[in-house]
């Protein structure tokens, strides 16, 4: 789990910038905090790829290099949501999911000046569609072995992802 320091308080208002109100009930102390609510954390799922002894990676527009992902849209689960996500970023639609394996990475990220926390809840799936109809999501694509899979990624959480996931196949018994 990340730990993340206290969001600041900077920019609100005087009022607000007393953290607490105190109100008496009877013979009873309450205090009431008047901190701002943070915005609930966003939301994505996604999959680590694998054909055989390969996994997929996707290339963003920003350079980096991760899973297949994207946000979860109305009430679709997880599983729906990574499918979805997958066959719009990457065209494949046949896979098979071990239901036997998540994990959920958390991080934030800078949008229009102003931090966003998220949470990425990850699977693994296999296909045998080696087929890449990459979206305008994406600038590339590799299929990768996993050693130069995790090279390969930009971001250690997500590498710890890939270990978590191959060692989770090797105890099912997936040659990788």
């Amino acid at each position: 789990m990340i730990r993340r320091p206290p969001r600041s308080t900077q920019g609100v208002s005087s009022a607000a910038s007393d953290v607490y109100k105190r109100q008496l009930n009877g013979n009873r102390r309450m205090e009431k905090c008047m901190m701002p609510i943070p915005a609930p954390m966003e939301t994505s799922c996604g999959f680590v790829l694998v054909n055989f002894d390969s996994v997929l990676l996707l290339q963003y527009p920003q350079g980096h290099w991760s899973y297949p992902k994207g946000h979860v849209e109305g009430d679709e689960d997880h599983y729906q949501t990574a499918r979805r996500e997958l066959k719009e970023e990457t065209g494949i639609s046949e896979i098979e999911i071990d239901s036997g394996w998540s994990q959920r990475t958390e991080y934030t990220f800078q949008s229009k000046g102003r931090p966003i926390d998220k949470q990425v809840f990850w699977y693994i799936a296999s296909t045998d569609q080696l087929e890449v109809k990459l979206s305008h999501e994406h600038t590339n694509y590799l299929w990768l072995s996993l050693d130069e899979a995790e090279e390969q990624l930009t971001f250690a959480q997500e590498k710890e992802v890939l270990r978590s996931a191959r060692e989770h196949m090797q105890k099912m018994g997936k040659a990788l």
